[in-house]
Order: C-alpha cells, then structure tokens, then sequence
C-alpha cells in the first residue's frame, strides 16, 4: 500500500496532473513514486498474469479567484498512462470561485506481469482548477 497527499493549495492547468508532495506511506517496489510528480508507476511483479491494484483518490476542488466562468462545472479523473478513466470522473459544479466542495473516486487497475503502467490524477475541466487536500491511495489486491 501507499499514499501521497498534497495539502497546500495548488493549481492544476487543463490537461494537467495532481501533484502529490508527501508520502504519507511509501510503496513497496510495485509502486513508485517521486516526491513533486504527478505521476505514479504501478509495476506488474508477480507469479500471476496480472497485478491488480485499487486506487482510491479524494481532494476539495474549487475555481481559481482569477476564473470567470464560476458556475460551469469542472472535473478530474484518474488517468491510465494518459489517458482519463470515464468512470471515474469526479465533477463538480461551484457556486462561486474559491468555493470548495470535496470530490472522490475509486477504481482496480490491473497491470500484466512483467510490465507498467503510470497513472495520474488529471484536470479534465475546460478550465484551470485550485486543487487542496489531495489524497491518493493504491493498495495491491
């Protein structure tokens, strides 16, 4: 198991990742991560075809003070190797900027042995997002 959280408040541009600045948990050799990345890699090491991993994420999201568009709706989403999980898109529609509201998703991602795959937790918004409190959590079934 591991967690990597950021509780400072943090800007995340469109297309962009979370990133994590803390390891509250470091993970053994199938999961690795660098301290300031957004970018998490989840090795399958294993006697088995597949290593399955659960990952758990949850953060308070709001629009920057500098938006203009406070009552559009906006959304992350864990992403495998770059691209975004549809089901776990998180949205959430402020009611003004600087208004946080909490937002979580939880998805199992199965790695074939003898290979990688990186995931990330990415703005999918049309607009730039402050991101704080930021947990994620990967535990290998």
């Amino acid at each position: 198991m591991a967690e990597y959280i950021t509780n400072n408040e943090q800007l995340v541009d469109i297309n962009n990742n979370v990133i994590f600045t803390d390891t509250v948990v470091s993970g053994c050799c199938n999961i690795i991560h660098r301290a300031g990345s957004g970018i998490i890699t989840l090795r399958g090491v294993t006697g088995q075809s597949c290593t399955r991993f659960k990952v758990t994420f949850s953060g308070n999201v709001a629009l920057p003070s500098t938006s203009t568009a406070a009552t559009d709706p906006i959304s992350l989403a864990i992403a495998i190797d770059g691209e975004p999980i549809l089901s776990t898109t998180m949205i959430s529609t402020p009611g003004a900027v600087s208004l946080y509201n909490n937002v979580s998703t939880s998805t199992y991602i199965d790695v074939p042995n003898c290979c990688c795959a990186t995931i990330a937790v990415e703005n999918t918004s049309s607009q730039s997002i402050n991101i704080k409190n930021a947990n994620i959590i990967i535990s290998r079934d």
